[in-house]
């Protein structure tokens, strides 16, 4: 968080939404990362001070670098705790140094940060709509909310807008300054920095999500719960790299490498060199219909 311009972006929150480099492999991600960032540095500094983000990326190496594993954060999903297993056996091929991490959590962080999503998106969109050059007939979350109202049949065939209307209604100051100090410690402070450093390690790693999932009109989004913790990065606005670590069925699924406030480069040279390790196959992607994976047959 700070180290892109928000500049013409609508976020969903303003505190825990930027954009952010997506990319073939991590190289890439790096070369992309030095193109868009600034000039909003914040602490790093004011400007747009030029960064070459892909430096050191080459040789960057994984002999010594202590490791913090969250073993627990697969949702208990067997196949996702098969690939992450073989990721960390490519981590300790390499030389690294794995630490076990628990991260037990607070309810209060996801209640709280909820409270901030609502309240940064009705300021965020207000001021978007308001400030837009373009001939539109809604300047406000008000406006939007009257006009799917009035527009029902097309804008609400299938979904509701509970969201925008509970936002709508968060504007209680003091109480949105409250909880996002509460998330944003909870996250960082008491989150990310306390796993660093409890145990003396120099980034986290978790699986990053299950493998896609069908969302459909009747159960909406199926998603397993419990795996990872991208939302701690989120929350606090520090660096999450996530690099693919393998497949279910076809399905490719990601390693999450989280670091601390402005430790983008240290994270991005760890995920470029866990990408040279990596002993699996990949896919390779495809935009036909998913069908169950088949292995390649050797003759």
């Amino acid at each position: 968080m700070g180290l892109v311009s928000q500049t013409h972006i609508i976020p969903i929150s303003a505190s825990q939404d930027t954009a952010g480099p997506m990319a073939r492999n991590v190289p890439d991600a790096a070369l992309l990362l030095s193109a868009i960032a600034g000039p909003d540095y914040g602490e790093l500094g004011d400007g747009d001070i030029a960064y070459d983000f892909t430096q050191g990326l080459v040789t960057s190496s994984l002999d010594g670098v202590r490791i913090g594993v969250l073993r627990d954060r697969f949702g208990g999903y067997a196949p996702l705790g098969e690939v992450y297993e073989a990721a960390l056996s490519d981590l300790r091929a390499a030389g690294a140094v794995l630490v076990d991490v628990t991260y037990e959590g607070d309810p209060s962080m996801g209640r709280d940060e909820y409270t901030v999503l609502l309240y940064e998106f009705r300021e965020g969109i207000d001021a978007y709509l308001q400030g837009s050059p373009a001939d539109i007939p809604v300047r406000s979350l008000e406006d939007l909310i009257a006009f799917n109202i009035t527009n029902a049949d097309t804008e609400m065939r299938w979904f509701g807008q509970d969201i925008f209307e509970l936002a709508l209604q968060t504007t209680d100051r003091e109480t949105y300054e409250a909880a996002r100090a509460n998330s944003f410690n909870l996250a960082g402070p008491e989150g990310i920095d306390a796993m660093l450093a409890l145990h003396d390690v120099d980034v986290l790693i978790a699986p990053t999500r299950g493998p896609a999932w069908t969302t459909d009109l009747v159960n909406g989004d199926n998603f397993r719960g419990g795996i990872g913790i991208g939302s701690l990065a989120a929350i606090a606005g520090y660096p999450h790299l996530t690099v693919p670590m393998g497949h279910i069925e076809g399905l490719p699924v990601g390693l999450s490498f989280i670091g601390g406030a402005w430790e983008d480069h240290a994270i991005l040279q760890a995920g470029a060199a866990y990408e040279r390790v990596r002993s699996i196959d990949l896919p390779e992607p495809r935009l036909a219909p998913w069908k169950p994976w088949e292995p390649a047959r050797s003759n």
